[in-house]
C-alpha cells in the first residue's frame, strides 16, 4: 500500500471530475482540468479523480509512439503535481505512462507537488473498439492507495471486470473501490456497468465509485452516467447522461462501515439516451475538428430529416446548411416536406437542381451507354452529382458534408459509393431504420436536454408515415428492392451483430429467402462500407472499427450464390 499525505477526518470528500477531453490536446485537457481541480477544492474536496486516460485522450492509439506526445504528457504531469503544493487536494489523473520501451494505460496520484504514486491497468481489453494490447503492456502491481488516511482501491476499466483485482484490493485493505474509465455508450451499456459494479461491490462488502468520460471520439461516444454505490446496492451518486461535470461524493465511517453520500441525478434511457448520444457525436467531431458547421442534402425522405435535426439540436441551426438537389424524378411532396423541415429548424436551406448537370451527364456518356436499359448506372449517377454538389460547397466555404444514410442501408449495400455515402461523418450510420422512425417521432414529442432549439413537432408528419423511397426514377419505393423494414432489420442485426448464420435466423420464424437475400447483400456490400465515413456508435457492433471483416473473401454463406 502507498500512503501519501494523511489528515484523517473521518471523511473523505472525493470529487468526480465527468469530463470530456479532446484527444491529443494535451494543453487544452491540462487546462480543463486546472478549472475543474479548482472547483473541486472550493467545494471542500480532499481528492480529485479523472476518468482514466483523461490527460491523453482515449483510444488515442498509436499516438502514444510519439516521444514528443509522450513528453508532453510527462509535462502536463507536473505542472499538475505543482498545484498540489499547497495540500488542498490529492489529484488522480488518468494518461499514459512509458517506462524503458515500454507504455502503460496508468493513473497518477498527485500530491504535495509531486507524482507520489502510479498504478497500471491490468486487464487489457483486445475486442469491439478497443486494441488495448496493441498499444500497452499490462500492469502488475496491485494496492490500495492512502489519500488523507483512507485507504483506496483504484482500478482502470477493464480492471473491474473480473473478480480478482478487487478481491486483491480488498484483502490488501481497501476501504473503497474506484474504477477510472473510458467506457463507450451502447443501447443498454449502462445496464451491464451497473451490474458489474454490484457484483463487485458486494463480493467485496465495499462501496464502489465507478467514474467516465464523456463526450464524442470519431465513432465512440462516452455518456458519463457515473455514479456511485453503498453496500446492499443503494445508489447514492448518479451524474447527470452526455455532460460534464464535477460533484462530490463524501465518504464516512459509521459504526465501522464505510459508507458514501453524494447527489443523483436522473440518467437518460432508451430513445432519449440514443438521440443523446448522436447527438455528441456530430457536435464534438465537428467542434473537435475546428469545422465551422455543416452541410447536407435534404430529400424530403426520413433520413436527411433526421440527420438535419440531429445537426441542429447539435451544434445550433446557424451552423447548419441543407440543400435539395431536385431531378425529374424528386415529388412535389418532398419538395415541400423539406422546405417546411427547414423552416421548423431555422436551419439554412438552398435548392440547387441537377436536371441540367444529369443532362449533360446523359449526353456526354450517350455514345456509350447506348443500346443498353436505363437501370443502376443512370440512378447512382443522380446521387453522385448530389455528393459531388455537396463537396463543392463543404471546399468553397469550409462546413463538412454531413452523408445520411442509415445502417439498414448501410448493411444492405443500398447505398451509392461517391453518392449519399459522400461526406466526412455519417450520424446515423450505426442506426437501423425501424430506429430511424422511433428517433423522429421521440423528437417530435420531446425538447433534447443539450439542444438549443425549444420547439416540438418539427419533423412534418407526412416524412414519417410516407413509403421511404430514394427518388432515383419514377414510382420508386424501398421495397422494390429491399423487404419490409419490419422484417429486414430484425434480420440483418442477427446477421451483423450477433454474426449469426442462415440457419439460425430462419429458424427463429423468418422466409428462408429473405434471410438468404439480406445475407447475400450484407456480404457483397463490404467494400462500400469500409470507404464509407465514421458515424457514432449506439449498438452493440457497429460498422467501423468494431465490426471486422475482409473485403477479398472466398467464404460463402449456405445457398450463398453470385
Amino acid at each position: 500500500m502507498t500512503s501519501i499525505a494523511s489528515n484523517n477526518t473521518g471523511k473523505l470528500a472525493i470529487a468526480l471530475a465527468q469530463l470530456n477531453p479532446h484527444l491529443g490536446n494535451v494543453t487544452a485537457n491540462k487546462e480543463k482540468l486546472i478549472s475543474a481541480y479548482a472547483k473541486s477544492c472550493n467545494l471542500g474536496a480532499d481528492v480529485l479523480i479523472t476518468p482514466e486516460m483523461y490527460l491523453a485522450g482515449y483510444p488515442c492509439d498509436d499516438l502514444v509512439y510519439r516521444d514528443d506526445f509522450m513528453a508532453e504528457i510527462d509535462a502536463a504531469l507536473h505542472e499538475m503535481a505543482a498545484l498540489t503544493q499547497q495540500g488542498d487536494a490529492a489529484l488522480i489523473v488518468g494518461a499514459p505512462r512509458k517506462q524503458d520501451e515500454f507504455i502503460y494505460n496508468s493513473l497518477f496520484v498527485l500530491d504535495e507537488g509531486k507524482i507520489c504514486h502510479y498504478y497500471d491497468k491490468i486487464n487489457l481489453p483486445n475486442y469491439g473498439v478497443f486494441d488495448d494490447k496493441r498499444n500497452f503492456e499490462a500492469g502488475k502491481r496491485i494496492g490500495p492507495i492512502s489519500v488523507r488516511g483512507w485507504r483506496l482501491g483504484i482500478a482502470i476499466c477493464e480492471d473491474i471486470w473480473t473478480p480478482d483485482i478487487c478481491e486483491t484490493l480488498q484483502e490488501a485493505g481497501a476501504q473503497i473501490l474506484i474504477s477510472l474509465n473510458a467506457s463507450p455508450f451502447e443501447i443498454g451499456k449502462q445496464d451491464k456497468r451497473m451490474a458489474t459494479a454490484i457484483s463487485r461491490m458486494s463480493e467485496n462488502s465495499l462501496p464502489m465509485i465507478y467514474l467516465n468520460m464523456v463526450g464524442g471520439q470519431d465513432e465512440i461516444i462516452f455518456d458519463g452516467n457515473s455514479f456511485a454505490l453503498n453496500v446492499g446496492g443503494e445508489l447514492v451518486s448518479h451524474l447527470p447522461s452526455f455532460a460534464e461535470t464535477v460533484s462530490i461524493v463524501t465518504a464516512t465511517t459509521e459504526l465501522g462501515v464505510n459508507k458514501l453520500t453524494g447527489q443523483v441525478s436522473k440518467p437518460e434511457e432508451g430513445t432519449s439516451a440514443c438521440y443523446s448520444a448522436l447527438m455528441i457525436g456530430i457536435r464534438d467531431y465537428v467542434e473537435k475538428n475546428n469545422f465551422p458547421g455543416v452541410v447536407l442534402g435534404l430529400s424530403g425522405g426520413i433520413d436527411s430529416a433526421l440527420v438535419a435535426a440531429l445537426a441542429a439540436d447539435a451544434i445550433g441551426p446557424e451552423k447548419v446548411v441543407a440543400i435539395m438537389m431536385p431531378s425529374q424524378f424528386t415529388s412535389d411532396i418532398s419538395l415541400d416536406d423539406a422546405k417546411s423541415l427547414a423552416d421548423n429548424l431555422g436551419i439554412d436551406y438552398k435548392i440547387i437542381p441537377i436536371g441540367n448537370a444529369m443532362s449533360e451527364m446523359d449526353a456526354m456518356l450517350a455514345p456509350y451507354f447506348m443500346g443498353t436499359e436505363i437501370g443502376v448506372a443512370e440512378e447512382n449517377i443522380q446521387s453522385r452529382l448530389r455528393g459531388l454538389t455537396l463537396m463543392a460547397y463543404s471546399n468553397k466555404f469550409g462546413p463538412m458534408v454531413l452523408a445520411t444514410g442509415n445502417k439498414s442501408e448501410y448493411a444492405a449495400g443500398y447505398a451509392t459509393l461517391y453518392g449519399d455515402m459522400c461526406g466526412g461523418f455519417a450520424p446515423i450510420k450505426d442506426v437501423w431504420k425501424t430506429t430511424v422512425f422511433e428517433l423522429c417521432k421521440w423528437r417530435n414529442l420531446t425538447i433534447p436536454r443539450l439542444s438549443s432549439i425549444n420547439q416540438l413537432a418539427i419533423i412534418p408528419e407526412r416524412i414519417i408515415t410516407r413509403p421511404p423511397s430514394a427518388e432515383l426514377r419514377e414510382d420508386q419505393q424501398d421495397t422494390d428492392s429491399l423487404p419490409e423494414y419490419d422484417i429486414l432489420d430484425p434480420i440483418l442485426i442477427a446477421l451483423t451483430e450477433e454474426m449469426a448464420d442462415i440457419d439460425t435466423i430462419t429458424k427463429r420464424g423468418f422466409n428462408r429467402s429473405d434471410v438468404e437475400k439480406a445475407s447475400q447483400l450484407l456480404f457483397r456490400a463490404e467494400y462500400k462500407r469500409f470507404q464509407a465515413a465514421p458515424g457514432p456508435k449506439i449498438t452493440r457492433r457497429a460498422f467501423g472499427r468494431d465490426r471486422r471483416l475482409p473485403l477479398t473473401s472466398g467464404f460463402r454463406p449456405a445457398s450463398l450464390t453470385g
